[in-house]
């Protein structure tokens, strides 16, 4: 076959193929096997999507051929060589998406100043951005629980109940008269306030906007969207203006569902076509559970903020080509075991195994045992046990479970077709070789039990059997990981509380919170499904759960609740409480009601140990409610069972969980439904029409997103009352022109730190501290406390977060001596508030520095940790060591990231930080080149650039890739 000139011009053209399907549309794709048969076949799943890629994107730049040649040789290079990857797609979250849709608005002025025309700035990478982490539960159980609260404050009020809080199955249907969903009205927010406007909620019988199914309380989800949509007009305004501004850009409103439930059900593609080429389907996320979609055979794992935007603007992610750990599967699962029981069981034993940043890959005969929805179920913990991804390849079981969905006939044959063709689909046939592995662990499916997780760490598990026993002896250990330290004496006692007019009682081990929340669980349709019938076996049994407890029902997407209805099962979660609250992230992450406050007094008179059980994948100590110390993960039908037994001091197999109204002793055996049940009511409900529908609801969004304005302008107009949104200065001194690289010459040290300075001690998040240089600027746009919300919400505002850089009462700056978020104005010798400190050499003209010791700027990933410290003026960073993502976020912003030579740090340079430092950067900057550093006490000292290759020197002189493309659109 002769070779076009596409093929000629590509350096891997000749591996491209022709794809045939049996109604002959021709398809082209790389085909990587050509490059070696036996090695390829050899190599892992995981590492045969990055191959690909790196063949697929080769430009001699970005991805080069000798990057190719390292994956394909994987077994020599793992853990060796940096290698390129370019994802299909990138995945945010309004958090993490804000800032770097921010800085796109912010661009396209940039560029729009210098008579470049601003539509040319547009994602190069497809990016889907999803308003999911603006829920917050204001009502559930069909009552105002505590006046709205836009500003996230510390205030809290009352309302009045609007109902009972246990409603009859029987009326909750749509339409009828006790269960249907209500239409509210609220006047709009004054633009930049953050001030909330009085609600007014009318009873007008509605349809939920987004599902035409009923709701389970009337009033709830509605209420809470109506909140929702008050706290948050700014940034939605500003999330609908980009998607109709910018191309490849694709919004998803809020009240649609959780990030990962959009991106299993509705994103995902499996294998991508774009110009006549077909490829697997590939993503980054700005979020640590983004690796959900590995049980989809999507290869994908969450970045930072910096990142995203790197590969939005066509720059792959580099990573260290990784071991790959394979994961064999065998045995038969237990009649009663869940898919949390699996992913607990998995969990531990990967733990226990040290698989920190390494892939993982499942195989053996017990894969094949496991649902597609079990399988996204146990990628989702990836990030509890540290691995980078957790990949299931594509088989049967995943070619079934989308015919379920919405792919058509045509989609299901080229995707099986190509997956096929280069090997990418894990055969079933028993004499099939499996891949080489760094390492082989093996876990019996079989030997794993019910359990839950916690009370404190989800890796600590808990059979079920021996919960009450563990939690007694978490009473009697010393305060720990999983210790209490409550007297003995103590243990025992009851404190009797009134609520609405009844008495109670709680003791330790009482549950107060139970939720059933989005994200881990409701992509599984069979453990929902056993929550519903245990719920509806239980009301027939005449059980109750306690009104006092704090209960909901959150479901990652309007798929689950439509299943739920459809099988009839709804009510009865509703009429033990487990309303439907709405669709995103709340009570995982802290967005649960206050607690009745009879109930919060009762646990502080006896200083008892209070239990909440979610079926999420965070639980931390005080994550829940600060008053609630105990906090278990379990499956959803164990979250209804602990909620119905109101404490987790009991022995399921022993002790009832209640009792019906004839005083007769119910057991969990008594209303847990079998498998065969649960498969049963799956097959008639979650079917390929329950897809259709959810896509045709997704598509229209909701009626809320419907109605928010938004401007149609090609540049955004930024409003200056605004506190939410602020065009960032990153362009401020674009030109077309690459500068020179200057030396930086005097500076002076902002700070003087130790060892381990964690993205927490850099970068903003959480509340803001009423006495921070971020309050300041608030209470001077007349904000009061209670609506200064928090740093996440205000990603958007520069000039919050700049202010709240370094503002962590935990840093320990050596300048100082004592922790807090103070530093050293040397020139004066007065101690002030990090940002005042470096606005004060910014009008000085006075570059900065920072003097770190080891691993300098780990854990989570955040944009603002390299972002911040640039607008404060830091220039350069020198540590004795640096966490590899973090480095590359300052290099992403112009910052350079200089290392002491081996054995050397500050302390054995005699560094007291109080010098001037002056660094001598050459006009041809070459990565890991050694620069020479200079002090005011005439101290010289070497250290290296720690850019990792030509790409890398390129961003900083060009201040960082925000101005590299930017300046590339103006030359």
């Amino acid at each position: 076959m002769a070779l076009t000139s596409s093929q000629q011009e590509h350096p891997f053209g000749h591996l491209i193929d022709t794809l045939q399907t049996e109604k002959n549309e021709a398809r082209k794709y790389f085909n990587p096997q050509k490059l070696g048969d036996s090695i390829y076949e050899r190599l892992p799943f995981s590492i045969r999507v990055l191959l690909e890629s790196a063949v697929r994107k080769c430009d001699g730049f970005y991805v080069k051929e000798e990057d190719v040649y390292n994956i394909l040789n994987w077994e020599t290079q793992q853990n060796e060589a940096e290698i390129p990857f370019s994802p299909a797609r990138v995945l945010l979250q309004d958090f993490t998406g804000i800032p770097a849709m921010v800085d796109l608005a912010a661009m396209r002025d940039a560029v729009a100043k210098n008579g470049i025309d601003p539509n040319l700035i547009n994602p190069k990478c497809p990016t889907d951005l999803i308003v999911d982490h603006s829920l917050q539960i204001d009502f559930s159980k069909c009552a105002i629980q505590n006046a709205p609260n836009p500003g996230g404050g510390d205030g809290h009020g009352t309302g009045p109940r609007s109902g009972p809080a246990r409603s009859s199955p029987r009326n909750s249907q749509c339409g009828g008269q006790r269960g249907s969903c209500s239409k509210g009205s609220c006047s709009d927010a004054p633009s930049g306030s953050g001030r909330a406007p009085s609600v007014q909620i009318e009873n007008t019988p509605l349809l939920c906007p987004f599902h035409l199914k009923p709701v389970s309380e009337q009033d709830t989800a509605v209420r809470n969207q109506e909140m929702e949509l008050i706290r948050n007009k700014e940034r939605l305004q500003f999330f609908k203006w980009c998607s109709k501004a910018f191309k490849n850009v694709s919004v998803v409103p809020p009240d649609i569902g959780s990030v990962h439930q959009v991106n299993l059900e509705y994103l995902s593609q499996v294998v991508q076509e774009s110009g006549g080429f077909v490829y697997p389907d590939t993503v980054v996320g700005t979020d640590s559970h983004t690796t959900m979609i590995n049980g989809l055979g999507i290869l994908g794992w969450g970045v930072g903020g910096i990142e995203s935007e790197a590969v939005m603007l066509g720059q792959p992610v580099s990573l260290t080509l990784p071991q790959v750990v394979g994961c064999k599967l065998v045995g038969s699962i237990s009649t009663l075991a869940t898919s949390i029981d699996i992913v607990l069981g998995i969990t531990k034993h990967l733990r226990q195994a040290g698989i920190g940043g390494k892939f993982v890959e499942f195989f053996g005969p017990g894969v094949s045992q496991l649902s597609a929805a079990d399988r996204t179920t146990i990628a989702n913990m990836c990030p509890e046990y540290n691995a980078t991804v957790s990949f299931f390849p594509v088989d049967n079981t995943t070619l079934k479970h989308f015919k379920q969905t919405n792919f058509t006939e045509e989609k299901l044959e080229v995707m099986e077709h190509y997956l096929k063709a280069v090997k990418l689909f894990r055969s079933s046939d028993e004499q099939a070789v499996d891949p080489q592995y760094s390492e082989v662990i093996e876990i019996n499916l079989g030997s794993i039990m019910p359990c839950v997780s916690g009370p404190k760490r989800p890796q600590d598990r808990v059979p079920v059997t021996g919960m009450k026993e563990d939690f007694l002896s978490c009473l009697n250990e010393k305060v720990g990981f999983k210790g209490f330290h409550i007297p003995r004496e103590k243990q025992g006692i009851t404190v009797p509380f009134l609520h609405e007019g009844t008495e109670y009682s709680l003791s330790h081990g009482s549950v107060v919170i139970a939720a059933i929340i989005s994200c881990t669980n409701n992509c599984n349709p069979s453990v929902m499904l056993t929550a519903g019938l245990l719920a509806k076996k239980a009301v027939d049994a005449g059980l109750t759960v306690k009104p006092y407890i704090r209960t909901s029902l959150a479901p990652g997407s309007g798929m689950v609740t439509h299943y739920l209805n459809a099988s009839g099962v709804l009510p009865y979660l509703s009429q033990l409480g487990f309303e439907v609250i709405g669709y995103g992230c709340a009570t995982c992450v802290g967005n649960t009601a206050p607690l009745p406050e009879s109930v919060v007094d009762a646990i502080k008179q006896g200083d008892l140990v209070a239990c909440g059980v979610l079926s999420g994948n965070r639980h931390f100590e005080g994550r829940l409610c600060d008053c609630v110390r105990a906090n278990y993960l379990a499956s959803p039908p164990l979250v209804v069972a602990y909620a119905i037994a109101g404490t987790v001091g009991i022995d399921f197999e022993k002790e009832p969980l209640g009792f019906n109204a004839e005083g007769k002793e119910v057991y969990l055996k008594d209303v847990w439904p079998s498998k065969e049940e649960v498969q049963d009511v799956e097959e008639h409900t979650v079917v390929a029409s329950v897809f259709r529908e959810l896509r045709s609801r997704m598509q229209k969004g909701s009626t809320f997103w419907n109605n928010i304005d938004a401007p149609d302008s090609v540049l955004f107009p930024w409003d200056p009352k605004s506190t939410y949104i602020r065009c960032p200065p990153f362009f401020s001194k674009l030109s077309k022109e690459v500068p020179v690289p200057a030396s930086i010459d005097n500076a002076h040290a902002l700070l003087f730190l130790g060892d381990k300075v964690t993205t927490d001690h850099i970068s903003p998040a959480g509340s803001i501290a009423r006495v921070s240089a971020a309050a300041k600027y608030l209470q001077s746009k007349r904000l009061t406390p209670r609506e200064f919300n928090s740093y996440g919400a205000r990603r958007g505002n520069d000039a919050v977060m700049t202010r709240g850089t370094f503002a962590s009462i935990k840093l320990q700056n050596r300048f100082i001596g004592k922790t807090g978020p103070k530093t050293l104005h040397i020139p004066s010798g007065q101690t002030l508030d990090v940002f005042e400190a470096a606005e004060r050499y910014q009008r000085d003209g006075v570059p900065l520095i920072i003097l770190a010791g080891k691993e300098y700027g780990s854990g989570s990933s955040r944009d603002w940790a390299a972002k911040g410290p640039y607008l404060l003026g830091v220039r350069a960073v020198i540590a004795e060591s640096f966490e590899k993502m973090h480095k590359n976020h300052l290099v992403g912003m112009g910052i350079a990231p200089l290392q002491f030579l081996p054995g050397q740090s500050a302390d054995s340079l005699e560094l007291c930080g109080k010098e001037r430092f002056s660094i001598s950067i050459p006009e041809e900057l070459i990565p890991q080149q050694e620069l020479t550093v200079t002090t005011s006490t005439g101290k010289r000292f070497s250290v290296v650039a720690l850019f990792e290759n030509e790409m890398d020197a390129a961003f900083y002189r060009h201040g960082g890739i925000l101005k590299y493309v930017a300046r590339g659109m103006l030359q």
